[in-house]
């Protein structure tokens, strides 16, 4: 009976010793902040949720799709601006193009397609402390892979913002 004691300890022990030495790794949410602030686009932020989808006239003519990590998307669901630190929101655009395949069917030019992407792809990380000077907000774009380092340009981003203060900064709306 004692040695069966002693091996359950000695075996608990060794649990306890293994599972402190594991290496943990940051949570997603936080390497994908970083890689954003690193000038690196985060790996697998297409496959976060979708937020919404618009359509965006005038300059911009294009289409996009707003996608959010699972920070964004648990605080679009709970309605809570503002949102919490953590948060990350993606933004992907494209020239919209007519389907002549769909057309052909319908009838009618009526129907439009992602073509080429257009103006990057976008990014707010929400870390209040840190980007307390732009709202809490950090905004990125990516052209090309490649991080846009135009500081004029991104804090362009927050003045157009401050329009929605009042909404923590962010225009898109979700679209459950």
């Amino acid at each position: 009976m004692k040695r069966i004691t002693f091996l359950l300890i000695a075996i608990a022990a060794l649990v306890g010793v293994v599972a402190a030495t594991v290496p943990t790794s940051p949570p997603v949410d936080e390497e994908a902040a970083e890689s954003i602030a690193a000038g690196k686009l985060p790996a697998g932020y297409r496959d976060w949720r979708l937020i919404s989808v618009a359509h965006e006239a005038g300059g911009f003519d294009d289409i996009r799709a707003v996608l959010g990590n699972d920070v964004a998307i648990k605080a679009y669901r709970e309605g809570q601006p503002p949102f919490p630190d953590g948060t990350i929101i993606a933004r992907i655009a494209w020239k919209y193009i007519p389907s002549e395949e769909d057309n052909k069917v319908f009838g009618v030019p009526q129907s439009f397609v992602a073509g080429p992407p257009v103006h990057g792809v976008q990014f707010m990380v929400k870390d209040s402390k840190k980007y307390a000077a732009t709202g809490g907000w950090k905004y990125a774009q990516f052209d090309y892979g490649k991080a846009l380092a135009d500081e004029a340009t991104l804090q362009g981003c927050f003045n157009c913002h401050q329009a929605i203060k009042d909404r923590d900064y962010v225009f898109t709306h979700y679209a459950p």
